[in-house]
């Protein structure tokens, strides 16, 4: 297994090297051909990763990592739409939200990792905890389903960017695509040279901090198909590194996946209502565990209703374009 991580690390560094070293090495808008070219290649490297996987851990786990994989990747799209929300608060430029983007993946990579660790070693010590991770899944598919998608976000509504402002000055303009800037203070530090964050390092906490909320739904999501740590992270990490040329792929038309929101709740009641089932087993007597194979065909049957349901609505006559 020691292995296992250490090819797991190579690969990940190997592909944000290729993605911010070479492919994006200078600031550019990024087009939707190039970025599906992106998409391809990350989406190309978790099948060769998963194939890996089946052929040296065995077809079980290999299927593991497929499902989580999907899923994740199915409720990091719902992150994309926050991601428009976010740069379109701050007027981030189109050249630089990748920059954003990237290094908010690399918090994302520490973030989700302190969490499924602390997950499941919660599981395993205490296994009633999935129960209640299973019945938080089914409340926010019911609160996902019922809120509505008019809701606007304003940065100055963000805890961490209230709190942030206390300890160091923003620029009221960006400076670049640099993060901290040297000017002149302002009050008691008034001519001297002290240290400045711009929008883009604000831009780069929201980012941030909407990533862990995510966090907390899809970790125990993932939770309900394994608590294999390698499998439960290295399936995060494939799905979220594809995220930034997905979302330049698909943000001019975000718009028509409609139905995408109920789907994605579909997936989590799914998952929610797996992790309970094994509670009906003293009343029924029946094993009522939910095999990763049949886990698999639901989520992908849910994605393709979803999607499906979406397309044939946008492009029904009288829809909006």
């Amino acid at each position: 297994m020691d292995l296992a991580w250490i090819i797991f690390g190579v690969t990940v560094a190997a592909l944000l090297f290729l993605d911010i070293g070479v492919i994006n090495r200078k600031p550019h808008i990024i087009k939707p051909r190039e970025a599906m070219l992106q998409v391809s290649l990350f989406v190309g490297a978790a099948i060769a990763f998963n194939v890996g996987v089946y052929i040296w851990m065995g077809p079980t786990t290999g299927l593991e990592f497929t499902t989580g994989y999907l899923m994740e990747l199915m409720l990091s799209v719902d992150n994309l739409f926050v991601f428009i929300l976010i740069f379109t608060s701050f007027c981030v430029p189109r050249k630089d939200q990748h920059k954003v983007l990237f290094y908010g993946i690399i918090g994302a990579l520490i973030f989700r990792m302190l969490f499924i660790f602390a997950g499941v070693t919660l599981v395993e010590r205490f296994e009633w905890v999935l129960y209640i991770f299973g019945a938080f899944l089914i409340i926010t598919a019911i609160k996902m389903t019922v809120e509505k998608d008019d809701k606007e976000m304003s940065p100055d509504n963000n805890i961490m960017v209230r709190f942030f402002r206390k300890f160091m000055p923003v620029t009221s303009d960006y400076e670049g695509d640099a993060f901290f800037v040297r000017k002149p203070g302002t009050g008691a530090k008034a001519g001297k040279m002290t240290l400045w964050a711009t929008p883009m390092f604000i831009a780069l906490i929201v980012v941030e901090t909407t990533d862990i909320v995510f966090a907390v739904d899809s970790i125990p999501a993932i939770l309900g198909i394994t608590t294999n740590v390698f499998i439960v992270y290295s399936s995060n990490v494939f799905a979220i590194l594809g995220l930034r040329s997905m979302y330049f792929a698909l943000s001019h038309i975000l718009g028509a996946f409609c139905y995408l929101k109920y789907g994605l709740a579909g997936i989590l009641s799914f998952v929610g209502i797996k992790m309970l089932l094994p509670l009906l087993e003293p009343i029924t007597g029946v094993d009522m565990h939910v095999p990763v194979e049949m886990s698999l065909a639901v989520i992908v049957i849910i994605m393709a209703v979803a999607i499906g349901a979406s397309l044939i609505k946008t492009r029904a006559p009288g829809s909006a374009p």
